[in-house]
């Protein structure tokens, strides 16, 4: 039977990729990753709930020269509001962290190579491949050719996401009885959800184009 590792933000990109592949792909490692992020300590306990409702065993990894060489609002200065989404690419510069996406499934490659992981997935999907290049199906394919050259074990990077909007993606969840109450989208370090920067806003949006009405109250008070 194969096993996966998945890179788990605690987000609803990465959390649905997960409810919907758990017992497909066997997954049963979680990366979590520390770049400086405002929002970490809050992704890091999702992402911990999150293991303990899925039987997942997490790992946090600090990437300390990351977070010195990341110089956008992620990271330091304001993050970006809702308003940000009507410019992309402004949006996109704003929240970019280098090579992110790519660094981040190389470091998976390398325990998918030390401990024979046969899959490793990611939450890239259609509607942020508009904004970031590293959500693209393009990108996805790349990782998986460089790893037929990279690793031993040649892991597979899976998607499952990458045809779908958000709103498909809490469509989705909703129809697979995937925990959304357990999701952390919000890139500000307060506690909760702050209902106003881009990532909640996205995900507010989606719960409502499909009446989640709950969710929306427990995500968002």
């Amino acid at each position: 039977m194969p096993k996966s590792i998945i890179l788990l933000s605690g987000g609803l990109d990465s959390l649905v990729s997960l409810g919907l592949e758990r017992e497909n792909l066997n997954v049963d490692l979680a990366l979590t990753f520390d770049y400086g992020q405002k929002s970490f300590e809050k992704e890091a306990e999702a992402s911990k709930k999150i293991c303990e409702y899925y039987k997942l065993e997490h790992k946090a990894i600090k990437l300390s020269w990351l977070e010195d060489i990341t110089t956008t609002s992620l990271v330091i200065g304001d993050v970006p509001t809702g308003k940000d989404l009507n410019n992309s690419q402004q949006s996109a510069k704003s929240v970019w962290v280098p090579n992110r996406n790519g660094l981040f499934l190389n470091i998976a490659g390398c325990y998918a190579d030390s401990y024979g992981y046969d899959y490793i997935l990611i939450g890239a999907n259609k509607e942020e491949a508009q904004t970031f290049s590293d959500n693209t199906k393009d990108f996805i394919d790349s990782i998986n050719e460089e790893f037929q050259y990279s690793t031993q074990v040649k892991p597979k990077v899976v998607a499952p996401l990458i045809n779908y909007f958000k709103n498909d993606i809490v469509m989705l969840a909703l129809e697979h009885n995937v925990p959304l109450d357990l999701v952390m989208s919000c890139y500000k370090n307060d506690r909760g959800h702050c209902g106003e920067c881009e990532s909640c806003v996205r995900l507010k949006h989606a719960l409502e184009a499909n009446n989640a009405i709950e969710y929306i109250k427990k995500i968002f008070g």
